[in-house]
């Protein structure tokens, strides 16, 4: 039955409305996070209001494919000029740089590719093997249970707050009380709308995610000096079509490094909150830390180049498993995707497998087909991707802030989502500013009505009994996960000046 329904998704896959989106949103997805400063997540926010003319298999597919290109297009800057397009091309630059300089800078892109796309199927397999059993598990969640997933979706603002978890907190706060503007559901009273009908039935879901991701990024590109990127070098090193291949001894030696980082990044990043970055960093580490040769690590060589890219794109399917079985957005990326869900009338959840099962399976076969583009467009594109970056930033900010009005305009027909759009960008500009993060803040916007609407309704189906949400098994485990998750920064400190202390002199 559900080999049979993998078939049916396939076959949904291949329709030539999804292979057109899915091979758009990959070339868009290489595009942003070839740009240094955007990444994946600016580019579903960009490309999210073209969704709404698609069908909801089309629509997904088709951010899943901006999400795939745009973890490896930051790869392509990293090698060839240095500069991360992205946060995780930051562990793929410490060997892909050393090795365009000594003139196998395509050859490095050829292995990222490859990496990149056996890593992608790795995390779907993943996904494959995980999303049906954990939302069986799902299925068995009360509002008590709901309240206490929303709990501890919020307490992962821990790991997305790097630089202060207080400014992290602030942020989630900021983007709960957002979430609570409009109608309240159960006594039907309207809640800070000052006056707008607009307002009635809630923020907007595209002005947020736009605003805050993309309109906030064109700000900053904006201070930027009108300079173009030496670019010589760069179209030099990715000219000629054979020199994108690595030696059939380094794929040999890449394998391995390809599978287990691979199964790194696919489980970091089923962990709500962990991210691509941190998959990596760990696939990279891990790679240097059982090679045999490990001082060769740095100097330029294609293990260090594949671990990253394999568990950077490994990470992928694993952050959409929280996101589709339990509707806990993990990162930037997924929070957008699950806004998308919502817009076409979709819930994330368990009930997503049930009432929508080729939509699901549709989805395994759409990201198996970016992956397959991926390869294609890495291998024979990408030496025209890096052209991008002849443009000068100021005309880039331009340009991106003409599709965030564009975008934000047709999410309401009206000029006031553009002015929801622009307001909420200069928000997230002065956030980024003052060093606030932004995805805590749409983790607290997507997160805050499940939380609040659970916390009420269970208190009506408790009682008002409060001791329900830690005598029932799941809420209670969710609940104690959710405060060990808050208080991890603090006995993390305590034992490394634990394991950091002076031995004491015999």
């Amino acid at each position: 039955m559900f080999l049979e329904l993998l078939i049916e998704g396939f076959s949904e896959a291949i329709l030539v409305p999804n292979l057109i989106a899915c091979f758009g949103g990959v070339v868009f997805g290489i595009l942003v996070g070839v740009l240094p400063g955007l990444n994946a997540s600016t580019g579903i926010a960009l490309l999210l209001p073209l969704t709404y003319g698609l069908t909801p298999s089309a629509a997904l597919i088709m951010l899943c494919g901006i999400y795939v290109g745009g973890q490896f297009g930051g790869a392509i800057t990293a090698i060839t000029l240095n500069i991360p397009g992205t946060s995780p091309a930051c562990a793929t630059l410490i060997d892909g740089y050393p090795l365009s300089q000594k003139g196998r800078g395509g050859a490095a892109i050829g292995m990222a590719t490859i990496a990149s796309s056996l890593g992608g199927m790795i995390g779907l397999a993943v996904l494959v093997g995980l999303a049906k059993p954990l939302a069986g598990v799902a299925l068995k969640f009360g509002p008590g249970e709901y309240f206490a997933l929303g709990i501890f979706g919020l307490s992962i603002i821990t790991s997305l707050s790097t630089d202060s978890l207080s400014k992290g907190i602030i942020a989630c706060s900021a983007g709960f009380l957002i979430s609570t503007i409009g109608i309240d559901q159960f006594i039907g009273y309207p809640r800070f709308i000052f006056g707008r009908f607009e307002l009635m039935s809630g923020v907007p879901m595209l002005p947020v995610f736009i605003g805050f991701f993309a309109a906030s990024e064109a700000f900053k590109q904006a201070e930027k000096e009108m300079i173009a990127m030496p670019l010589d070098k760069a179209l030099k090193i990715t000219s000629s079509l054979k020199d994108m291949f690595p030696t059939l001894e380094e794929m040999k030696r890449s394998v391995k490094v390809i599978i287990h980082s691979g199964l790194i990044g696919s489980f970091v990043g089923v962990l709500p909150g962990a991210g691509a970055t941190i998959a990596a960093f760990m696939g990279y580490n891990e790679t240097k830390r059982w090679s045999k040769k490990p001082e060769l690590f740095g100097t330029g060589i294609m293990e260090g180049v594949a671990a990253p890219e394999s568990a950077n794109n490994a990470a992928v399917g694993g952050a959409l498993v929280p996101m589709l079985t339990l509707g806990i957005p993990g990162s930037g990326s997924t929070a957008i995707m699950l806004g998308a869900l919502m817009v076409h009338g979709l819930q994330p959840g368990p009930l997503l497998f049930e009432k929508n099962p080729l939509l699901i399976a549709g989805l395994y076969g759409g990201l198996f087909i970016a992956n397959i583009f991926l390869l294609i467009l890495g291998l024979f594109a990408a030496r025209h991707f890096v052209k991008v970056l002849n443009l000068p930033e100021s005309v880039l900010s331009v340009l991106v802030l003409c599709f965030c009005i564009v975008g934000a305009y047709s999410s309401e027909n009206n000029i006031f989502g553009v002015v929801l759009m622009l307001v909420f960008g200069f928000c997230g500009y002065f956030m980024v500013k003052l060093k606030y993060p932004i995805t805590p803040l749409v983790l607290g916007y997507v997160l805050g009505p499940i939380v609040e609407e659970n916390l009420r309704r269970a208190l009506i189906v408790y009682a008002g009994d409060l001791t329900q949400f830690f005598t029932r098994p799941i809420s209670g485990v969710l609940l104690v996960l959710a405060l060990v998750t808050l208080l991890s920064p603090f006995y993390q400190k305590k034992l490394q000046k634990f394991l950091n202390r002076p031995t004491p002199k015999a």
